[in-house]
């Protein structure tokens, strides 16, 4: 919720939230294209990612790794993802912020030939950093570091295209 709250509030562009538990994925046994009957929702989403500038993925960190739902909901599309810009934002209640499921989410993202933005966002301790709503506590700190991650997205997803002067991240 933050990084909608705080992209929107900057004007630097439009967000829809997409909640995966709500597509109702099938379990993982073909892509989307080879499906014969695809699922609604598999196909919403699809259409979600594909006409989409950019997607910036929030997951959690279990055990080193991301959950199932997301390696599924990824896996379940292929030319969606080509050349889409992706940027990555992990949390986890610890004090690395995710940073372990990251080499194994750049190495899927990169295998499907994404974009990935050069800019991560680790979000430790992410219990105590935010408040139920989204908000940070330590507003001023978790704002610089979301005006450089937010600010290469924008680079990546409109690549000599008008950005926001408020979004350089330099």
């Amino acid at each position: 919720m933050f990084f909608k709250n705080y992209i929107e509030a900057n004007n630097f562009a439009t967000v829809e939230m997409l909640d995966l538990q709500e597509y109702k994925f099938p379990i993982f046994e073909d892509r989307l294209s080879g499906m014969k009957e695809p699922p609604s929702g598999a196909q919403q989403f699809a259409e979600k990612i594909k006409t989409a500038d950019g997607v910036l993925i929030v997951t959690p960190e279990y055990n080193g790794g991301y959950p199932a739902s997301l390696k599924n909901a990824i896996d379940l599309l292929y030319n969606e993802w080509k050349r889409k810009p992706v940027a990555l934002a992990t949390v986890s209640n610890g004090q690395f912020g995710g940073c372990q499921v990251i080499t194994s989410l750049i190495f899927t993202l990169w295998k499907i030939g994404v974009c990935l933005v050069p800019a991560l966002y680790p979000g430790p301790a992410v219990q105590d950093a935010y408040a139920e709503d989204g908000r940070p506590k330590d507003k001023d700190v978790t704002e610089k570091r979301a005006k450089v991650f937010i600010g290469e997205l924008l680079l990546c997803m409109y690549q000599g295209k008008f950005i926001p002067e408020t979004a350089n991240a330099g």
